[in-house]
């Protein structure tokens, strides 16, 4: 088990903080100072526990596809679905042209 040596510093949070490229605030640096001992403190409580025969797991609860099967039913025929468009041409819908292209 590994254990914090010693109690965080406010200047450990201004050094990881510049190599992640923050800029903090003092009011900031000493928030994050106390919660960021916090979490470490947490951490080591949870090292405590004795996890022996605990099997991994990858989500806490089962995942479940939500979507309906995906099952061939009754479509619209081709035709039909043209002719209650603004626009067709050639078997497609016709829409403006974009980006400046030619028609």
């Amino acid at each position: 088990m590994s254990t914090v040596p010693e109690p965080l510093s406010s200047d450990d949070v201004i050094y990881v903080a510049k190599l992640a490229r923050l800029n903090l605030s003092p009011d900031e640096v000493e928030t994050y100072t106390h919660q960021l001992a916090g979490m470490l403190d947490h951490f080591s409580d949870i090292e405590k526990l004795n996890l022996d025969g605990v099997e991994p797991m990858v989500h806490p609860i089962p995942l479940v596809n939500v979507l309906r099967a995906d099952v061939i039913g009754a479509c619209l025929q081709r035709d039909e679905v043209l002719g209650a468009a603004p626009a067709a041409d050639q078997g497609r819908f016709r829409v403006p042209p974009i980006l400046g292209e030619a028609p």
